[in-house]
């Protein structure tokens, strides 16, 4: 196993990162999607779903504005583990603030604060990543990063949703959810006391290198310049942007579709459908597709690749529009169309975080300005998402689909004219000089 500095045998780096990558994908898929159609059963309306639940994720492109500052004061194990611990007990408190008349106020809230935790938890989860992983490390368990972080997915959106609609059953929607934030809390109190004890130890000795907030603020002013003066950088943040403008609007509405009764154009879904389809055959796609576009890209070129993936992408959102249409009863096509969805989204969506990588983030600061890069992609989900619910309201589930496939056309624009300041394969010890 290897011994680390201080000649205490090395734990194996696969006990840590499979359970902090785990820990880092619950938060986001619990905001992003979970608490959705927790507040469509308990009754809020789409309007009031989609803008809160979309406002919240704010944190996750802000991330980058704080976290040069946290490794100032307290290591990257503090944080981890401290953070934990709060998500634990705001999630307690969510389960709390249920019962309450004005449960929506307070769980929105908590949630926020929740946000915050999970997206700097991201910031130290990383640090940790990179910091106690040699680069053949790295690259050996990158799978299985990847890997955890969507086991949260199958676990959140998938397992606990579908408990969710069995207890309706029996305990009525409100204690179903109450016992599911439960879990939440009780589950993050189990990482953090078993990352206390597990994750490696930082060098308390090579952390003295005289930084203070001073230093660290003007460093993060010079990030910040030279992200926004690199070559061709605003044709690269327009396409970052709308690459997932149609998802942004898609993936809010789409659970909320399919819960919403089937007299006001919705499918008439139970909780416990959602979470089966969403959680087990939409996850397993996503990760099959995501595998089989890295050999897609690794066989023709980023470049000669990019126009296809944003293709499969995009296109396959024509499928919500059919099942808005049609409206099926059976189970049966419903799962098929979140497969063939899940499987563009992880098709297509390597193609844009590799873009960011290889396009956008090469330089002096490349992990800094691939920080960035990711925070204002969110945004291109974000806002739109915070509007979903109004214009669905308004024109309807046929209608809105229908503006979802409207709204793809700009990707498909800004892909075909976008551009690539840095050939392909260039090493990065060249991009570096």
């Amino acid at each position: 196993m290897g011994k680390n500095n201080s000649g205490t045998r090395r734990i194996q780096p696969i006990l840590w990162i499979s359970t902090l990558y785990f820990a880092m994908g619950v938060p986001f898929v619990t905001i992003n999607a979970v608490s959705g159609i927790m507040y469509k059963d308990m009754g809020v309306s789409d309007s009031q779903i989609t803008f809160w639940t979309a406002l919240i994720m704010f944190s996750w492109t802000l991330k980058p504005l704080w976290s040069p500052f946290l490794e100032i004061y307290k290591t990257k194990k503090f944080f981890v583990v401290f953070t934990q611990f709060a998500i634990g007990i705001l999630f307690a408190l969510v389960a709390l603030s249920l019962p309450m008349h004005a449960f929506f106020k307070y769980s929105i809230a908590l949630f926020a604060i929740v946000a915050f935790c999970g997206a700097t938890h991201d910031v130290v989860a990383d640090g940790t990543y990179i910091g106690f992983l040699t680069n053949k490390e790295q690259a050996k368990y990158i799978g299985w990063q990847g890997a955890f972080y969507n086991l949260a997915k199958i676990i959140s959106s998938g397992a606990l949703v579908y408990f969710a609609g069995v207890l309706e059953k029996t305990k009525g929607v409100t204690h179903a959810w109450m016992i599911i934030m439960v879990i939440y809390a009780l589950l993050f109190f189990v990482l953090a006391i078993y990352h206390y004890f597990i994750l490696p130890k930082e060098n308390k000795e090579e952390r003295k290198d005289g930084k203070t907030a001073g230093n660290v603020r003007q460093e993060l002013l010079e990030v910040i310049t030279s992200f926004f003066t690199k070559k061709k950088i605003l044709w690269c943040i327009l396409f970052i942007i709308l690459y997932r403008f149609a998802e942004g609007f898609a993936i809010k509405i789409a659970p909320l579709f399919f819960k919403a009764p089937r007299t006001l154009g919705g499918l008439g879904l139970s909780t416990s459908d959602i979470g089966l389809i969403y959680g087990t055959y939409g996850s397993a796609a996503f990760i099959l597709g995501s595998v089989l576009a890295g050999y897609f890209i690794s066989a023709r070129g980023l470049k000669r690749s990019l126009i296809w993936l944003c293709c499969a992408f995009n296109i396959p959102f024509v499928v919500y529009a059919l099942l808005a249409y049609y409206q099926p009863a059976d189970l049966l096509p419903v799962g098929i169309s979140v497969v063939v969805e899940y499987f563009g989204y992880g098709f297509g969506f390597v193609g844009l975080m590799l873009y960011m990588m290889q396009q956008i983030a090469p330089g002096k600061h490349k992990t800094a300005h691939y920080a960035f890069a990711t925070g204002i992609m969110n945004l291109g989900v974000m806002i739109p998402g915070m509007f979903s619910g109004m214009i669905s309201d308004w024109i309807g589930y046929k209608m809105f689909f229908i503006w979802v496939l409207i709204a793809t056309i700009p990707a498909f624009l800004v892909t075909l004219f976008v551009p690539f300041p840095h050939p392909e394969n260039q090493k990065e010890q060249q991009i570096n000089s």
